[in-house]
């Protein structure tokens, strides 16, 4: 203990040595409980933790358990005695996963512990418990149950962020607002189209979570190698009473686990759908740059604080954050095709990795769209300095609309090109309007009234089927969401 007083006493700040052996792992029993992971006091919605907690997949692993045990008592080879005992003690507060846990300790193998755990409470019904099952016809059975209830989340989430996408984009159907292309100045579009493109990009990621459902959500019951050897001559049909009692789909082949395909699927998804929510908050925040300040993320201003040192700042907080967790959600796709490179008919290399790829993936996501959703909902749309900003273009956005009513009046698009192109780089050199600089050209004013020339260059007159287009965005996702 001296080596501890002589270090604090000149300035080292250490922790106790009585913390440090308690947190030292040398006993398990006396450790302090040290959340680690973000996801512990940060990030993630309940809803979504409590599906991929310990308790969550424990719960799962007991119906499965269960499950088995009905199929066999359908088929004749437990009595439904058996089965009652069995079915009441599958409960998540009567065989605890601190017990599983505490034979865990001792076994090595947490199948092999929760099976003990079963017995213990079923008594002279234990004998039943885990009968013609391979650990992996428990775990992967159970992790389709986790992707089950994950996509039911996933699916009323996106649907909710998409509806509410549907009122800003019929409420800003008509906000005409500058068009960008490589960072600069294009021509008018409106921020209902903005956000009709975003809305049928989230209903395709619908559509991919309907098609793939079936896919993501499949069991297998045929044990070590996938013969079905120890189920019996009657395998098949007990998987299929398994895998329906549970609501899952059936494979048609495995080895001893499901095809990771099935999760690189459902992990590539969730990919996709956060690079579809940071372009969206990615925009956003383009947005809300000072020199744009188009829209932004709405700040309190009685109570927020955007900087410990710029008070001023209104930073957009909530975009930045889930655009920073949706590089997360991306990263996981790497690990989850390596998971399906297993030796044979299976090893354990992927057991490990996949209880942060499934889990965190599905987290985070779940948390991102929400935040999304919080942005969205509260959005602030500043349609005078949307103005402002086509003002202060000089007319130059409106080259193309002069430049096909030239084409409309005779003149070859080439040539009608090079006119617009010659009056944009006077307008430029000049600091003039470019409607100035068309005034200057006789061969636009050979063609063109100047009376006509003003109407010209009102960004409203060349945003084409806008309006329709957000129209049938929106009816195409409200009928999506309906189902």
């Amino acid at each position: 203990m001296e080596w501890f007083e002589r270090f604090n006493k000149i300035g080292f700040l250490l922790p106790s040595p009585v913390s440090l052996i308690s947190n030292s792992g040398c006993d398990s029993g006396d450790s302090v409980n040290m959340p680690v992971s973000p996801l512990d006091y940060r990030y993630g919605r309940e809803e979504a933790k409590e599906i991929w907690s310990r308790e969550g997949r424990h719960s799962r692993l007991l119906d499965v358990e269960r499950a088995l045990i009905w199929a066999h008592s359908k088929m004749g080879r437990v009595s439904p005695e058996d089965y009652d005992v069995i079915a009441e003690i599958s409960d998540a507060g009567i065989v605890t996963a601190d017990r599983v846990d505490e034979l865990e300790a001792e076994t090595k193998h947490d199948i092999m512990a929760l099976t003990k755990a079963m017995a213990e409470a079923a008594g002279e019904s234990g004998w039943c418990i885990h009968l013609g099952a391979t650990s992996n016809d428990i775990v992967d059975s159970a992790v389709a149950l986790q992707i089950r209830d994950s996509i039911s989340v996933q699916n009323i989430s996106l649907k909710k962020l998409i509806l509410n996408m549907c009122e800003i984009a019929e409420r800003e159907k008509d906000t005409t607002m500058l068009g960008r292309t490589h960072g600069q100045a294009a021509v008018p579009i409106t921020f209902g189209l903005k956000v009709a493109v975003w809305i049928d990009e989230f209903r395709r990621h619908l559509d991919r979570l309907e098609e793939m459902t079936p896919r993501c959500t499949t069991g297998k019951f045929l044990g070590a190698v996938g013969t079905g050897a120890a189920q019996g001559e009657r395998a098949l049909e007990l998987q299929e009473l398994v895998l329906g009692n549970l609501g899952l789909e059936v494979p048609v082949a495995t080895t001893q686990v499901v095809g990771r395909d099935r999760y690189i699927e459902w992990v590539g998804w969730m990919a996709n759908v956060s690079t579809t929510v940071e372009k969206v908050l990615q925009e956003i925040r383009n947005l809300q740059r000072t020199e744009i300040g188009e829209v932004s993320e709405a700040f309190d201003s009685e109570k927020q604080v955007g900087s410990s040192t710029m008070a001023h700042k209104k930073n957009p907080i909530t975009a930045e954050n889930a655009c920073g967790l949706a590089r997360i959600v991306r990263s996981m796709i790497i690990p989850s095709y390596e998971n399906a490179l297993l030796w044979h008919e299976r090893d354990l290399a992927n057991s490990s990795s996949e209880r942060f790829t499934l889990s965190h993936s599905m987290i985070l996501l779940d948390d991102i769209i929400s935040k999304c959703d919080r942005v969205l909902l509260k959005l602030e749309v500043n349609r005078e300095r949307m103005q402002e900003n086509m003002e202060n273009q000089g007319g130059l956005i409106m080259a193309e609309k002069v430049m096909l009513e030239l084409v409309d009046r005779g003149m070859p698009r080439d040539e009608a090109h090079e006119e617009l192109r010659k009056a944009s780089m006077e307008s430029l050199d000049r600091g003039v309007n470019l409607e100035v600089a068309c005034n200057s050209s006789n061969a636009i004013m050979s063609l063109i009234d100047p009376d006509e020339l003003s109407g010209f260059f009102k960004p409203e007159s060349h945003l084409g089927s806008s309006s329709e287009l957000v129209e049938n965005a929106i009816s195409i996702a409200k009928k999506r969401c309906s189902q």
